[in-house]
């Protein structure tokens, strides 16, 4: 049987009508009341990443400065993974539909997260062997109910090469919010925070791993996984993110 169509049909008009003001639409991203069309103007006023940017971390230039050039940071010391990108900026446009996903439970936009992470680690993904998330001490899954990385995780691999692998790096020491800390602060807070699991090692002899996360601030959390990856045998790590911090970072001693 074929329905009409609501705009032909009156009644059927006027019953979406009443449903928009009993259930009024939200935005499948943020979660918010929205009207028709607001999805796409919230991402066109995300600021996107790309190249041009630093051949590690991927942190933006303003000008092509050379497939090649390395930020301040990365020049003075090469982080433990191999390649970092990220989706896109984490600012004031993109702050609330980042944490409403985190914290708030908003996951109907998973789709267009991994997509656009997919188009952020172009440069690797296909070559990869396996996607594993940061993830969480089970004390703080309990409370959020979800590891946010390994949904984003398990999205982007329905769409890309890597196998979803969430099971061999596990955090074994609850630590503390990375939130106000330092950057040193940060790199204590996750030192020795992370292991591979009993009988995980053969998975990762000589593979390529992508970890992924949510928000990469200053990437003392992807340096400690990808320290412990490479212990375990890893032959390469790279960290692909949904959304990064974009603002100087104090050169290591």
């Amino acid at each position: 049987m074929v329905f009409s169509n609501s705009k032909e049909n009156p009644f059927l008009r006027s019953a979406a009508h009443i449903v928009d003001i009993v259930l009024p639409p939200q935005s499948l991203v943020t979660g918010h009341i929205r009207d028709a069309g607001a999805d796409g103007g919230i991402w066109s006023k995300v600021n996107f990443l790309d190249e041009p940017c630093c051949r590690l971390c991927g942190f933006p230039f303003e000008f092509d400065q050379g497939s090649d050039m390395l930020c301040g940071r990365c020049a003075v010391k090469k982080p433990a993974y191999d390649m970092a990108r990220a989706a896109f900026q984490y600012d004031d446009v993109s702050r609330s539909m980042v944490l409403e996903f985190k914290h708030g439970g908003r996951t109907q936009g998973l789709a267009a997260f991994a997509a656009h992470m997919r188009r952020a680690g172009r440069a690797f993904l296909p070559e990869a062997d396996a996607l594993i998330p940061v993830p969480l001490h089970y004390s703080r899954r309990i409370k959020r109910r979800y590891n946010q990385s390994a949904l984003l995780g398990r999205s982007l691999a329905r769409i890309s090469v890597p196998d979803f692998n969430p099971d061999s790096l596990v955090r074994e020491r609850a630590t503390q919010t990375q939130g106000g800390k330092s950057a040193s602060g940060r790199r204590r807070n996750v030192q020795g925070a992370f292991a591979i699991r009993e009988g995980h090692k053969n998975r990762l002899a000589g593979a390529h791993i992508v970890l992924i996360d949510d928000v990469m601030t200053t990437g003392a959390t992807l340096e400690s996984c990808a320290r412990t990856l490479k212990r375990a045998g890893a032959k390469r790590v790279d960290a692909l993110v949904l959304a990064r911090v974009v603002k100087a970072a104090a050169i290591p001693k």
